[in-house]
């Protein structure tokens, strides 16, 4: 029997779980079994947790279906443990370094207590200055081993169920579980303290909570409020049944009416019945109400006093909630000049049109991407709603002929983005774009991350003095209201690196399309118009951005690359985006600079393999399975400054070189396109190219701009059903 069971519930957290995991099983004390507790077997997390069970015995998953909510997750994992205690970690907490050794020490000294409470700190969502909330009151608490009417105010229920260890025997004794329904903790830590019959305490931090950007659920508006009522009388009976005296009912009936005031006070958590809430809680309040108990003083006492009186109305004049709840739509925005923010705070006003999308790339750069990909789509499929593409004055000349578009921070450029009802990015809209009730933010992305994105960028100084404000950032943030993914990887990072109420529509990259549905013609033609001599190989060289840089720096010498690694390979030199800006041609005829060429995915159909770096270009570029070769010559530097969310040199796509030689003769002798390669490259495929199958676009079509159901729209091609544009290397060959 293990020392310990830890039970991790991980729904909605599947970004995070992999971290609560190694918190875990990273502890120097390893007498343990962890027990992650999935939505289902083909959920995000329970993937996670597959891999952790393969490589460690300890780990055993469960499965709880969502509909269950906290407490039927927590029940499913007490039902699989056999640890002799019982600690549960929320899926993006963290078991401190040293807890479990720290927690076995405590309960040996203190010889088979039925609950022992720790302490935790809670960390805002950023990261920032943790604190410690459980610290002032397990200060005041007898040393050693003591049973809970020496120290009544320790009822647990001002203390989450995860600073607390339990156990497991205690538990089955008394058949405790968690209570059904919402704010169950409370429920819980209630029920514990009333059938606990000795406690102690650990004067240690063992568990790091982190706060959620979005906060709580148990917070958010709704009729779920009311489940703290029930929670508070299912407690509140427990304790009359078990006949304990007012020193100890006390301390425990004053600290869920604090709970029950809370919640009262805050109106807005309760848009209806608030009255019948407030009726409900003085009648268990009367009903309740341990004989001698005197109320707080203070301004808290004369809330007890007026719900035990139930009078509401003084109640709502107490608390100020007579006052206007009404909130705008958002702050005026901050156009250039004040004409075209009036007019635009005008036009915010008139309705939005329900025909008109409005798209953009990489902050205007051109007719590119995932919302270029979209728009086109959209022209084929909804040809009622008018696509209007932004762009920059600069890039006006290079957008196709038959695609209308309007220059950025022009008056009708705001009128568009005032009225559209659809807004398609792969980056983001302006600051001062105004997120219409009604209307719908799509947020494309443009690339699958290898290295840290969002607010993962804070704790990496180069990259974060670079960011810019992350609270503007997360304004962004909050104006999506769906992000596209291309594999379940993207979208675990997605939810750590931008926090928000989205919703991930795991359909693939719409940008993608063409590598399954360009034919041999499409790639002949590719190649001719960028310059390419026929019969050679064409390697694409497409290094990322460094953010220790200044400027673009190639990385390699490409004319000595081409001379040592055949006479028939020609390079095509795509540097990143950054810097594309009428890059001029370079090097002698075997390198061929394609970093202007507007679209990547041409690029990427003319190469007959792609030497990259950290770029996410290899994501895309996996699709069409050809041969990918990573240059990583200063990983650990790369790793170092800017942050990776896996080590790609433990799983790359392909052959991995460190020199130029090593890269040259990968070329050479053929090693590059050979059978390891292709093992690491099919691999790599199926992690990442889950759902690039030639019909995303097709999918946030249907989905976004027609409403159609999930159900209805095209179901993900299988990988090995998938036939991938045809490489010219290939067709030479045939």
């Amino acid at each position: 029997m293990p020392r310990f069971s830890i039970i991790v519930p991980s729904h909605g957290v599947a970004g995070r779980l992999s971290q609560a995991l190694d918190s875990v099983l990273g502890q120097s004390f390893g007498d343990l079994q962890l027990i992650p507790v999935c939505d289902a077997p083909d959920a995000p997390a329970a993937e996670v947790a597959a891999g952790y069970a393969e490589r460690d015995p300890r780990v055993t998953p469960v499965h709880s279906p969502p509909s269950a909510g906290p407490s039927g997750a927590r029940n499913t994992g007490l039902r699989a443990a056999t640890g002799g205690y019982v600690l549960f970690l929320d899926g993006d907490d963290l078991l401190l370094p040293g807890a479990l050794a720290a927690l076995d020490a405590r309960l040996t000294e203190t010889a088979g207590v039925d609950v022992l409470y720790v302490e935790h700190e809670r960390v805002p969502w950023w990261e920032g200055e943790p604190t410690n909330p459980a610290a002032p009151l397990l200060a005041k608490a007898p040393k050693g081993p003591f049973a809970p009417g020496e120290f009544p105010v320790l009822t647990g229920v001002p203390l989450p169920s995860w600073s607390a260890v339990y156990r497991r025997g205690f538990l089955a004794e008394h058949g405790l579980a968690f209570p059904d329904g919402h704010h169950t903790d409370l429920g819980w830590a209630g029920l514990t303290s009333l059938a606990a019959r000795r406690v102690a305490v650990l004067r240690r931090t063992v568990v790091r909570h982190r706060a959620r950007r979005q906060g709580s659920r148990l917070n958010l508006p709704g009729p779920h409020q009311h489940g703290l009522l029930d929670q508070v009388e299912l407690v509140l009976k427990r304790a009359a049944e078990s006949g304990l005296p007012v020193e100890r009912t006390g301390p425990l009936f004053e600290q869920l009416f604090t709970a029950v005031l809370k919640t009262a006070s805050r109106p807005e958590r309760l848009p209806a019945g608030h009255r019948a809430f407030f009726r409900r809680a003085g009648r268990l309040y009367r009903r309740h109400r341990p004989g001698g108990y005197r109320a707080p003083g203070g301004s808290l006492g004369v809330q007890h006093r007026l719900l035990a009186t139930g009078a509401y109305t003084a109640f709502r004049a107490l608390r100020g909630v007579n006052q206007a709840a009404a909130r705008s739509a958002g702050s005026l925005p901050r156009p250039r000049m004040l004409r075209t923010r009036l007019r635009y705070a005008r036009d915010l006003r008139r309705p939005l049109d329900p025909h008109l999308a409005v798209y953009c790339a990489y902050w205007g750069r051109g007719y590119a991407c995932n919302p270029a990909a979209i728009h086109a789509k959209a022209r084929e499929l909804a040809p009622h709603i008018r696509s209007v593409f932004l762009v920059e004055a600069d890039q006006a000349h290079a957008m196709p002929k038959d695609v209308e578009y309007a220059v950025i921070g022009s008056r009708r450029a705001w009128e568009l983005l005032a009225r559209a009802t659809y807004l398609v990015n792969n980056a983001n809209f302006a600051e001062g774009v105004v997120k219409r009730p009604g209307s719908v933010h799509v947020q494309t992305q443009h690339g699958t991350p290898l290295k840290t994105m969002g607010v993962d960028q804070s704790t990496y100084p180069v990259v974060a003095a670079r960011s810019g404000s992350f609270t503007r950032l997360l304004g962004r943030v909050d104006r999506w209201d769906v992000n596209l993914s291309s594999n379940r990887h993207s979208t675990q990072m997605w939810e750590r690196a931008f926090p928000g109420s989205y919703e991930h529509l795991e359909y693939g990259y719409p940008r993608n399309d063409v590598y399954y549905t360009a034919t041999a013609e499409d790639v002949a033609r590719i190649r001719r118009e960028l310059g390419v001599p026929e019969g050679s190989t064409a390697v694409l060289y497409a290094p990322t951005h460094r953010d220790h840089h200044t400027g673009f720096e190639p990385g390699l010498d490409l004319e000595a690359f081409c001379a040592a690694a055949g006479e028939d390979v020609v390079v095509l030199l795509r540097a990143h985006y950054f810097y594309d800006r009428g890059a001029p041609a370079r090097g002698s005829g075997r390198i061929i600079d394609v970093t202007g060429h507007r679209s990547s995915e041409d690029v990427c159909l003319a190469a007959d393999a792609l030497v990259t770096d950290y770029s996410s270009i290899m994501f895309d570029y996996a699709n069409l399975d050809r041969p990918i070769v990573v240059y990583a010559d200063d990983w650990e530097v790369y790793r170092e400054t800017r942050g990776v969310y896996f080590d790609l040199s433990a799983a790359p796509p392909g052959v991995l070189a460190r020199t130029p030689g090593e890269l040259a003769a990968a070329f050479r002798d053929g090693s590059y396109a050979g059978p390891g390669a292709r093992a690491l490259r099919a691999a790599f495929r199926e992690r990442f190219c889950e759902f690039d199958d030639g019909h995303a676009a097709e999918r946030v079509v249907r989905r976004v701009l027609l409403g159609e159901p999930p159900q209805a729209l095209p179901p993900v091609l299988p990988l090995a059903e998938r036939v991938p544009a045809p490489a010219a290397a290939t067709l030479v060959r045939s």
